[in-house]
């Protein structure tokens, strides 16, 4: 794989990465309303999903997916469903939590990265770049690579939002703000299912 190509997966990635999604959005509100370093496992847990996501389908499941539209279909109900799961949750929330001890918390490493499995944006960006720059002459390689550069690309791209939502926290500490603010985050996270529902 030449310098070009890795060049144009890590510019791929980087695009993908920092634009608006699901992914990106729930950081932000849990930036907000947890703290960055609470945020972490959410992050890294977005990096772990999406790299898997993307060796499934640079091992097969992508064209899997694509000769039996039932699988993809049941991915996309599930994808729904816990898409607006989420975004109840995140809408609901009423206050920025002071300490370790509230019974609200950010999404796990472990539901993050199962989160990617049902999001659209993740599986768009897999297929995209498996299509585009794998290799077929050491297909292998290939895929590692891209798996790898975008891994590199996704974790500090992903944390500018918690971040974003981090630097956030002092301004909606003021209730009806954190309110509305919420309230925003999850209805962007529904409008973030229009690609499911072309």
């Amino acid at each position: 794989m030449t310098y070009e190509t890795i060049l144009a997966i890590a510019l791929f990635s980087l695009v993908g990465s920092v634009s608006p999604g699901p992914s990106n959005f729930m950081l932000l509100a849990s930036g907000t309303n947890f703290g960055f370093r609470r945020t972490m496992p959410q992050i890294l847990g977005i990096t772990v999903g999406l790299s898997s996501v993307l060796l499934a389908v640079g091992f097969g499941l992508g064209a899997l997916i694509t000769a039996y539209p039932p699988i993809g279909l049941a991915m996309k109900i599930a994808g729904s469903a816990y898409l607006l799961y989420l975004a109840w949750r995140i809408a609901m929330s009423r206050a920025v939590p002071s300490g370790e001890s509230t019974s609200a918390r950010p999404l796990t490493l472990l539901e993050s990265a199962a989160f990617q499995w049902v999001n659209p944006k993740a599986w768009i960006a897999a297929l995209t770049a498996m299509a585009a720059y794998a290799s077929t002459e050491n297909p292998f390689v290939s895929v590692l690579l891209i798996t790898g550069v975008t891994a590199a690309i996704n974790l500090p791209s992903v944390a500018v939002w918690a971040g974003f939502g981090a630097a956030l926290r002092n301004f909606l500490s003021d209730p009806v703000r954190l309110k509305w603010f919420n309230i925003a985050m999850g209805l962007l996270l529904v409008a973030s299912l229009w690609p499911l529902l072309r």
